[in-house]
Formats: structure tokens, C-alpha cells, sequence
């Protein structure tokens, strides 16, 4: 059988519930809607981690964040293990990459024969590192920005996006009837609807009679306060304490809304550039994200917490071996790495974990017992901590004796109710703790990456020097 082309279109912070495929009653989305249609939803996806750089790495590898030691948003991808893209240029198919990877630089060897419109870290490949500093937790000085820069309008983020969509659209357009004797696989990786919350008038006029969020929305519960983890992570994100009213935060709603029509007008393009290039091959569209956006939920602005919102995220996948239809197992970015290799015919390891199975096994066999997993290590927390989703539940466990978190997902979708010192739930959290503990020990990972990270802090001369380097709110387009 012909190996099929490999389209993998990849946003940024598009949590999963908010996309008309996945019952969100607002949002225009007509195209991934229509993708939807034709190929398998999964409803219960799942980031590696609720960050950027530590999701993209595990997404070029299929390893989990522990394996790969991408910590945090100054520990990156350079090419240190092999990807997807370097198992795929080996049988000499032009694997390419337009717009966002996030990977340390360009000198490095990350897999793709061609990284087109690239962003890779901020302050020459080093990214952020004042989310290595913890005891005590460093200001975050930009967090300001997130509420004043939102509303209708361009961004820098904006017209980048255009440039990708324009970039992929000419390649297909000129470049693909050149390699019919090989499959090509484009991953074209937008930064919509990543904030600044800036989104362009057509798009962000398609919300103006929605009302008023709920208060319940966009106000943190007094539930979520009391956990002690939580409460850090909040009061050094604190980009809500610079929403001066509910008029702010319904503005700053609608233009993540528009952001994510406007991507969604993007991917038009793109399937439309490869539907009018008559291609020999079928092509395989794989869509996802690599986190999610708390848009205000439980008190909480963009990620970095293990809420739904946070780390849950869309994936949808037309072509041959998914079939039209809803897939309800967790599944996690991690998934990818063998999607791609089986679906091009290159020979792979047998997985030996859910966490790094194909999706196309997945589709066939959607009964067998799966679980996801997530993790976080990045700035703004006292202490690391995971993300273990099996069957309706869901467990968040922290490091340093802090208490864990259980969630009842079936029955609380908005995780309204901590359920973990619940006397009825004793079994269902006893279950989730000994299966994270046969993935890996959390204390030996703790150890881990904080022998990593402060490594890493007297190599770039310490504390001190850190708070001096530039911070900025989100990673800023550099030629």
C-alpha cells in the first residue's frame, strides 16, 4: 500500500473544550469542524506537559517529560534525542516544519530537512529562566500585559501566523508534485490562539453578542485557593489581579474566541492549498495543540496547572486508520511519535506503554485499559508536580509531601470538587497512586530535575545574574 502525504497542522493553547467538534456552543470552527466529521475525535487528549517547551519536545520524541529532561522553558529540544522527523529524513522524505518549534536553535540538528518561518527559545536559546527559581519564588513582572493587550486587532503573533499559513501554502502549491517518489510530512505549527490577546476585527467580531461569562468562570472558587500549590502558582501568575472589571475578562474571552476562528481560517487555507495540489498520494491531516488556556477558569490565565482546561487538548485525525467517529481513551501527544512511523510503513519499536502507542492501534482497539499521563516543572510552583487520567478519574499528585488532588470526571467535568479526602473515593485514589508509581517514582524524578535545574542555574551564573536577563509574557518573533 502507498504510504500516505502526513499533514500535522499544530496550534498553541488551544484547550480542547473550546471547539464547535467538541460541543462548545459558541465558537465558530467550521473547518476543524469539518475535519472532524470525516475522521476520529479523540475526547480525551492530553498534553505531556502544560507548557510549551516540555510538550514539543515529548511531541518530536514520544518520550515523556522525565525521559527527556525538557524541564522546564529553559531546558529545550536540541536534537539530544531522535525524533520523529530524524526517523522519517532517513528514508529520504522531505520532512518539513513551518512556523513554531520551540526548540533551543537553528544550529542544531532537530530532525527536519527544512525549518521554515522558525521560532525556537528567546535570549539567544535560553529561553526563560526565571522559572527555575523557586525558594523563594521570583516577581513576575510581566504578567501585566496579558489584560492590557487584549482586545480586537493585529499582533505580532497574528501576522506571524499569516506568514506560516502563506509559507505552507507556496510549498504545497510549488514543492509537492516535486517529491511523488517519496511521501511528504509538513508539520505547519501555528502560534494562534497563544496570547497576546489581540485578535484580528473580522474574527473577534464573530463573538460581539456573546454575553457576560459567569462570574463562576472567570473568578477563582474558594476550593482552589486552599490548596497551597495552587495558591503559589496564582499569586505568581497573577495575571487577573490586573483585570480591573468583568468587562476586561469577557473582552479578553472573546478575543482568545476570535483567535481560535482566526486559526481555524489558517488551516482552511492550508487544507485547501493541499486539496488543489492533486497529489497522487492520500493524505493523512493530523490536528492537535500542545496545551491548553485557563481563559480565567478557577481564578487561573493561560496553563501551567493540571486543571482540564490547562492540559487537556484537541486532536483529530482523517485518513487511513481512523475512521469516522469518537475515540474516548486518553491518549497524549506522545502518541504521535509512532502515529507517524506507522503510517509511512517505517519500522518502529513495539510500544510498551500506552503512552507512546499509534493512534491507529488506538481506533482498533479502543476498549483495552489506557491511562495519560502529564507532568509540570516549570516556573511559578513551589514544588513539581503530575497528571494521571485513567477511566473517569483523575489524579494530581505533588512532590514535597504536599496533598494530592482527585477529580471525578465523569460526574465533575469542571472540577469543581476535590474529591481526594473523600472517605468513598479511598479506593479510586489508592488505584491512581500505585499506577503513577508503575510509570515512574516521583521522588527519584523530583531529585531528578532538581539536580538538572540547578545545574543549570550556576551555569548561567546564578540567581542573581537570572533576574537580570530579559523576562518577557510570551516569546517574542525574532528574524
Amino acid at each position: 500500500m502507498t504510504s500516505p502525504n502526513i499533514l500535522i497542522l499544530c496550534s498553541d493553547e488551544h484547550a480542547r473544550r473550546y471547539s464547535g467538534c467538541y460541543g462548545h456552543p459558541d465558537i465558530h470552527t467550521p473547518i476543524l469542524d469539518k475535519l472532524a466529521k470525516r475522521g476520529t475525535v479523540f475526547d480525551n487528549a492530553y498534553t505531556p506537559s502544560p507548557i510549551c517547551i516540555s510538550a514539543r519536545a515529548s511531541l518530536a520524541t514520544g518520550l515523556q517529560v522525565h525521559e527527556t529532561g525538557c524541564w522546564s522553558s529553559a531546558q529545550a529540544y536540541h536534537g539530544q534525542f531522535e525524533s520523529w522527523m530524524h526517523r522519517v529524513r532517513r528514508q529520504g522524505c522531505p520532512v518539513i516544519s513551518f512556523g513554531k518549534l520551540h526548540f533551543r536553535s537553528a544550529a542544531d540538528d532537530n530532525g527536519f530537512v527544512e525549518e521554515i518561518e522558525p521560532m525556537y527559545l528567546a535570549n539567544d536559546g535560553v529561553g526563560w529562566p526565571i522559572g527555575l527559581l523557586r525558594d523563594p519564588l521570583p516577581e513576575f513582572r510581566s504578567a501585566r500585559e496579558l489584560a492590557e493587550q487584549a482586545g480586537c486587532g493585529e499582533s505580532e503573533y497574528t501576522e506571524y501566523d499569516r506568514r506560516i499559513t502563506t509559507a505552507a501554502c507556496n510549498w504545497i502549491q510549488h514543492s509537492s508534485g516535486k517529491t511523488n517518489s517519496k511521501p511528504w510530512v509538513l508539520f505547519v505549527s501555528f502560534v494562534s490562539p497563544h496570547y497576546p490577546l489581540t485578535a484580528p476585527e473580522p474574527f473577534y467580531n464573530l463573538y460581539h453578542k456573546i454575553a457576560e461569562f459567569s462570574r463562576s468562570h472567570t473568578r477563582a472558587s474558594q476550593n482552589t485557593i486552599q490548596h497551597p500549590v495552587l495558591k503559589e502558582i496564582r499569586n505568581f501568575f497573577n495575571y487577573d489581579d490586573y483585570f480591573d472589571d468583568d468587562t476586561m475578562r469577557t473582552q479578553a474571552v472573546k478575543s482568545y474566541f476570535g483567535l481560535v476562528s482566526f486559526l481555524d481560517d489558517n488551516i482552511r487555507q492550508v487544507l485547501e492549498a493541499v486539496d488543489n495540489c492533486k497529489s497522487s498520494r492520500q493524505t493523512l491531516v493530523i490536528y492537535t495543540s500542545d496545551h491548553g488556556e485557563m481563559l480565567g477558569h478557577h481564578g487561573f490565565w493561560t496553563k501551567s496547572v493540571m486543571y482540564e482546561d490547562s492540559v487537556g487538548i484537541p486532536l483529530l485525525a482523517a485518513g487511513d486508520g481512523f475512521k469516522s467517529g469518537r475515540c474516548s481513551a486518553p491518549v497524549s501527544l506522545t502518541n504521535l511519535n509512532n502515529t507517524v512511523l506507522q503510517a509511512l510503513g517505517i519500522d518502529h519499536e513495539h510500544p510498551d506503554s500506552c503512552l507512546n502507542e499509534p493512534l491507529q492501534s488506538v481506533v482498533s482497539a479502543p476498549q483495552k485499559p489506557r491511562f495519560a499521563l502529564s507532568q509540570y516543572h516549570d516556573g511559578g510552583t513551589p514544588a513539581g508536580f503530575f497528571m494521571l487520567r485513567e477511566g473517569g478519574w483523575k489524579l494530581v499528585h505533588y512532590a514535597d509531601d504536599y496533598p494530592p488532588q482527585l477529580f471525578d470526571l465523569a460526574n465533575d467535568p469542571l472540577e469543581e470538587n476535590d474529591r481526594a479526602e473523600d472517605p468513598g473515593c479511598k479506593d479510586q485514589l489508592t488505584q491512581l497512586q500505585r499506577r503513577l508509581r508503575q510509570v515512574l517514582n516521583p521522588d527519584k524524578v523530583i531529585s531528578q530535575y532538581t539536580r538538572d535545574q540547578t545545574a543549570l542555574i550556576a551555569a548561567l551564573g546564578g540567581r542573581e545574574n537570572i533576574l537580570t536577563m530579559w523576562d518577557f509574557n510570551h516569546t517574542p518573533i525574532q528574524s
